[in-house]
C-alpha cells in the first residue's frame, strides 16, 4: 500500500492507495462517523483494479484540527472529494460509502454523476425526508456534540453500546479493541464539528433527487440491521437502478463484521 498526502484547500488528506492488479476498476472507499480509511484495510488488497481510501475530513489519527467549520458541510466536502480525484487524473470510479460516508457518496453521485462508474452505499439513508424530523436530529446532534465535548472517552463507550453495533460484540475481542482504539484516536472537536455540519439532521434531503441517479447502485445492509434494511427498501423504490442485498450474519457495520461476504458481493457487482 501506498501512504500520501494530497492537499486540497489547505487540508492534508491522508489517503491509502493500492494497485492490485492491471484492472481498469477504480475504487474510492468513504469510511463512517469516527472511521478512518484503515476501516478497509480488509478490502483494499482484495478488488480488482486500484483501490484508493481516504481520512474524510477530520477524522483519521492524525488529522489536524478543522476550525474553519463550514468545510465539514456537505457540499464543501463533495468539492474536496471532485479535487482529490482530479489530482489523481481519476473518471469514472466504483464509489462506495459506509454510513457517513454513504451518505456522502450519494450527495457525490448527485452532484457529479460524469465522475461515478458504479455506487455501493453501505448501511446508508438519504437522510431525513421531514423539516420538524431533521430538527429534533439536529438538536440530538447538538446535545451529542456537548457530551463529546465534556468527555470523548464516555461518549465513545456510550456510542459502542448501541443497539446499531449490538452485533459487533460477537467479534473477537481484537477486532472490537481495534474499533474502540480508532475511535479514541480522532479528535474531538472535529467529531464535535462533524455531528454538528455533517449528521443527517444537518445534510440536505436527498430523497427527492434519487431518481436523478440512474447509475446502476448497489445498496447493501446488515441482516441484523433492521432500520437500514428499512430504509434500502425505500431508497431501492426510488433509485431507477438499485439492487439490494443483505449480508447474513452481520449488523451496521457490514465491511467490518463479514469483510469477504461484503468482497464477493463487491466483485459481482462491478463484473456483472
Amino acid at each position: 500500500m501506498t501512504e500520501q498526502i494530497v492537499t486540497i484547500a489547505g487540508y492534508p488528506y491522508q489517503i491509502t492507495y493500492q494497485e492490485n492488479s492491471t484492472a481498469t476498476d477504480k475504487w474510492l472507499l468513504l469510511h463512517g462517523f469516527m472511521g478512518s480509511r484503515h476501516d478497509f484495510d480488509q478490502l483494499v488488497t482484495a478488488l480488482p483494479g486500484t483501490v484508493m481510501t481516504i481520512d474524510l475530513l477530520g477524522f483519521g489519527a492524525h488529522a489536524p484540527e478543522v476550525t474553519a467549520v463550514e468545510r465539514f458541510t456537505m457540499a464543501s466536502q463533495i468539492a474536496d472529494l471532485q479535487a482529490v480525484l482530479a489530482a489523481f487524473h481519476w473518471e469514472k470510479v466504483h464509489l462506495l460509502g459506509y454510513s457517513m460516508g454513504g451518505r456522502l457518496a450519494l450527495g457525490f453521485a448527485i452532484a457529479h454523476p460524469e465522475l461515478i462508474a458504479t455506487l455501493i452505499l453501505e448501511s446508508a439513508t438519504a437522510g431525513i425526508p421531514g423539516a420538524a424530523d431533521r430538527a429534533a436530529r439536529r438538536q440530538a446532534d447538538a446535545e451529542k456534540a456537548q457530551a463529546i465535548s465534556r468527555d470523548f472517552e464516555r461518549f465513545v463507550t456510550n456510542w459502542e453500546k448501541l443497539p446499531l453495533f449490538a452485533s459487533q460484540q460477537q467479534l473477537l475481542i481484537a477486532q472490537q479493541q481495534q474499533m474502540r482504539r480508532q475511535r479514541l484516536r480522532q479528535r474531538p472537536e472535529n467529531v464535535a464539528q462533524s455531528l454538528l455540519s455533517m449528521g443527517t439532521g444537518a445534510q440536505p434531503n436527498f430523497w427527492p433527487k434519487l431518481a436523478q441517479v440512474t447509475v446502476n447502485t448497489l445498496l447493501i445492509v446488515g441482516e441484523k440491521d433492521v432500520k437500514f434494511q428499512r430504509l434500502a427498501d425505500q431508497m431501492q423504490q426510488q433509485l431507477p437502478n438499485a439492487q439490494k442485498v443483505v449480508i447474513a450474519d452481520a449488523g451496521h457495520n457490514v465491511h467490518f463484521e463479514q469483510p469477504n461476504q461484503v468482497i464477493a458481493r463487491l466483485k459481482a457487482h462491478v463484473s456483472g
